[in-house]
C-alpha cells in the first residue's frame, strides 16, 4: 500500500458522512468515522467488510513514515502519537496502538481555524490568563476535554493583542497560528526536538516572552519549567490531574522530600493559574466544557507553602474567590444547569461535591418556582405532631 492509497482511504472516509471528526482503523472491523458522537461504516468500492491484520499495519508504517523515533516508541511503549497532512483537505492528530498484536490506528481531524476565547464562550478569567506577564499557568484534565483547545484560545487572545515571541513545544503540533502581533516559533517533538525537557532548556536560549509546553511529564522538565518562569517567562502548560488540589500536590510529589520546602516556595511564588477542564454531556447532543479555576492569592501562596487546613482548602479558596474570576466544578456546573445546557443528572453524576450542587439546583428551580424536593409526605408527618402534642 502506497501513500497515494492511504491519502485516496483518508479522503473517501472523510468524505462518507458529516461531520466527521475520527477515523478509525481496526481489525476484523471495516472503516468507520465517528460523526455526532457515533462510530459508523464507510462503504468502499469494492466493499471493504473488515481490515485484516497486514491492511492496518501498512496503513500505519506509511503513516509513521519510517520515522525512527516514533518506530521505537510504538515498539518499546505499544502506542505512539504522530500528525499527518492530507493535502489541501485536513491535518490529524494521530495514535497508531498495539492490540493482540495487530495494530489499530485513530486519526482526530485537527480544526483549521484557531478558535478564541469570545467564540468558545470561555470564562472571563481566559482573559486575565492571557494578559500575565510571567509565572506558570498549568492547565489539567484527562486526555480529550479540551486543554489543547483552551489553550490555543489563549495563545490567540495573545497574539491579537501582543508584540511578543511566542514559541510552543507540542506533540504533536495542533493549532497551526498565523503570525498577528506576535511572532510564533511552533515546534514539534521528534521532528525539531526529543523531549520537552530538552526543548524547553533550548527554549529558554531562543529569547521569547511566551512558552506553551505540551506536557509537564517528569520533574526534570517542571524545575525547568518552573525556572523559566522565575525568570520573567510566561509557561503555560498541561498536567493530567482531576482538580487543583491534586495538581500541587503531583507536582510536589516529582520532589524528594529534602526538596520539598524549596519547590513548595518557587510554585508559590510562580504559580498564577491551575484551570482543570471537563466535558460534559449537552443537553440536545454534543458536550458542553465544565471548569474550575484557582488563580494566584496571599490565601492560595499560604496553602501551598504550608499545605491545605481545615477551612482553607483550595476548594474553600476557590469558592470564596468568584470576584477574583476563580471558581469551583461545582459552581460552574451549577450555572450550567441555569443556562439549561446539561440535565440535573449530568450535574449530579460531574459533581465534586454532590451536596453542593444539589443546594444550587435546588435554588436554582426555586427561583424558577419549580418543585425542589421529591417528598410529599411532609403533612403526614405535621398531622402526627398535632395528635400526640394534646
Amino acid at each position: 500500500m502506497r501513500k497515494q492509497e492511504v491519502d485516496h482511504l483518508l479522503t473517501t472516509m472523510l468524505d462518507s458522512h458529516q461531520s466527521v471528526s475520527d477515523l478509525n482503523f481496526t481489525v476484523g472491523k471495516p472503516l468507520q468515522v465517528e460523526t455526532f458522537g457515533e462510530l459508523v461504516s464507510v462503504d468502499m468500492n469494492p466493499p471493504l467488510k473488515s481490515l485484516t491484520p497486514f491492511q492496518t499495519e501498512m496503513v500505519a508504517l506509511n503513516l509513521v513514515n519510517r520515522d525512527r523515533r516514533l518506530t521505537e516508541t510504538l515498539i518499546k511503549e505499544g502506542s505512539c502519537d504522530l500528525s499527518y497532512h492530507l493535502p489541501g483537505k485536513a491535518r490529524f492528530r494521530v495514535n497508531v496502538f498495539s492490540r493482540s498484536g495487530d495494530y489499530s490506528i485513530v486519526l482526530r481531524q485537527l480544526e483549521t481555524k484557531v478558535p478564541t476565547i469570545k467564540e468558545m464562550g470561555l470564562p472571563e478569567s481566559f482573559y486575565k490568563m492571557a494578559d500575565e506577564r510571567n509565572g506558570i499557568i498549568f492547565f489539567t484534565g484527562a486526555t480529550g476535554t479540551g486543554k489543547t483547545t483552551s489553550l490555543a484560545a489563549i495563545l490567540e487572545e495573545i497574539n491579537k493583542n501582543k508584540s511578543v515571541h511566542i514559541i510552543t513545544l507540542e506533540d504533536p503540533i495542533e493549532y497551526v497560528h498565523s503570525h498577528k502581533k506576535a511572532t510564533f516559533n511552533q515546534r514539534e517533538m521528534g521532528k525539531d526536538f526529543n523531549a520537552f525537557s530538552t526543548g524547553l532548556r533550548a527554549a529558554l536560549r531562543q529569547a521569547p516572552k511566551v512558552i506553551l509546553v505540551g506536557e509537564m511529564r517528569d520533574r526534570e522538565t517542571v524545575e525547568i519549567g518552573l525556572n523559566a518562569a522565575e525568570t520573567g517567562h510566561l509557561v503555560l502548560t498541561t498536567l493530567h490531574t482531576t482538580d487543583a488540589s491534586q495538581t500541587v500536590n503531583r507536582i510536589l510529589g516529582m520532589f524528594s522530600i529534602e526538596e520539598e520546602n524549596q519547590i513548595r516556595t518557587r510554585l508559590a511564588g510562580s504559580l498564577k493559574w491551575v484551570v482543570c477542564q471537563r466535558l460534559l454531556p449537552k443537553v440536545g447532543g454534543g458536550r458542553v466544557a465544565a471548569f474550575e479555576a484557582m488563580g494566584t492569592s496571599l490565601r492560595v501562596k499560604d496553602a501551598i507553602l504550608n499545605g491545605e487546613s481545615e477551612g482553607s482548602t483550595f476548594y474553600d479558596i476557590m469558592e470564596a474567590g468568584t470576584a477574583f474570576g476563580m471558581t469551583t466544578f461545582d459552581n460552574f456546573i451549577i450555572k450550567l444547569f441555569e443556562k439549561g445546557l446539561i440535565t440535573e443528572e449530568t450535574a449530579e453524576n460531574y459533581a465534586s461535591r454532590r451536596s453542593v450542587v444539589g443546594r444550587g439546583i435546588d435554588m436554582v428551580k426555586s427561583a424558577r418556582g419549580e418543585t425542589t424536593s421529591d417528598i410529599d409526605s411532609l403533612e403526614i408527618d405535621m398531622g402526627y405532631n398535632k395528635k400526640h402534642s394534646g
